[in-house]
């Protein structure tokens, strides 16, 4: 065959792959990057492309081992999260604003939907874990709003595992930054709004927005943060209910995920703030 360039591919070689208008999606298809986060200024981030299309690794079970009941996962990107939780037999339902995210998860065998975390959701006030791994606390590029919203989706006294830029002071807000997926060809999607926080200022926020640290680690060079909703709890680092909250029962009140959770949005498509852009 030939390719748009006149060269002649072998027999059931593939041809090269025309990079599209979203990198994103595409970097997700092949499971490579290079990828990164550019801003207006020329500044670029890598993005852990391989990382996130891989079956989950020794840090993300660490993660998952803190998890209780039923779980959210916000901007899960290609699904390994949800994945794992699925193949352990754990309810567990991912949402991305990217389509081919959506799609890489249920290729896993994790269930998704195609939404905002600020759109309605299956099961509001009634999740018992949420994760915001890989950056995602930066969706919105407004920290406080996210954590509000956050706290509206998880039962009271409920669990949310935050990823951080590690003990550096940063608070890098929708105000001073707009953002871009962009592939090393210059190949760009549309601006989105997005935040990059440090886990002082995550305490910051979260102190402010009615949570309560349970619990700061560390693993494989990533960092992580627990904060308990203080919603029936009462106060900070009470842990003399943990063995409870992990006993509770897989039917949860929690709406679980179904075979029909992965959907197209008939909205115009949109670029991925929720996909797993880390700002780590």
């Amino acid at each position: 065959m030939s390719t748009a360039h006149g060269t002649t591919t072998p027999p059931g070689v593939p041809g090269p792959r025309p990079w599209s208008a979203d990198p994103y999606s595409d970097a997700l298809v092949t499971g490579r990057g290079p990828l990164f986060l550019r801003r207006t200024d020329g500044w670029l981030l890598p993005l852990e492309v391989e990382r996130w299309c891989a079956r989950a690794d020794a840090v993300d079970l660490t993660v998952l081992a803190r998890c209780e009941g039923t779980v959210l996962d916000v901007g899960c990107g290609p699904g390994r999260l949800v994945a794992e939780l699925a193949a352990r037999g754990r309810p567990a339902l991912g949402i991305d604003v990217s389509e081919a995210a959506v799609a890489h998860t249920a290729r896993l065998g994790g269930q998704a939907l195609r939404r905002s975390v600020f759109e309605p959701l299956p099961g509001e006030g009634r999740w018992d874990t949420a994760l915001l791994l890989d950056g995602n606390v930066g969706i919105g590029g407004d920290p406080a709003a996210l954590l509000h919203r956050m706290a509206q989706l998880l039962t009271p006294g409920g669990l949310l595992i935050v990823e951080t830029l590690a003990d550096v002071d940063v608070d890098e807000r929708v105000s001073v930054h707009i953002v871009r997926v962009a592939d090393p060809r210059s190949t760009a999607g549309p601006a989105f709004p997005w935040a990059r926080l440090g886990t002082p200022a995550l305490l910051r926020h979260a102190a402010r927005a009615g949570w309560h640290r349970e619990g700061q680690w560390s693993a494989g060079g990533r960092s992580f943060v627990a904060l308990r909703n203080r919603d029936g709890r009462d106060g900070p680092d009470d842990r003399d209910d943990r063995d409870d909250r992990n006993s509770r029962s897989t039917s949860s009140a929690a709406e679980p995920p179904n075979s029909t959770a992965v959907i197209n949005s008939q909205r115009a498509r949109k670029p991925s703030p929720e996909s797993p852009v880390a700002n780590r």
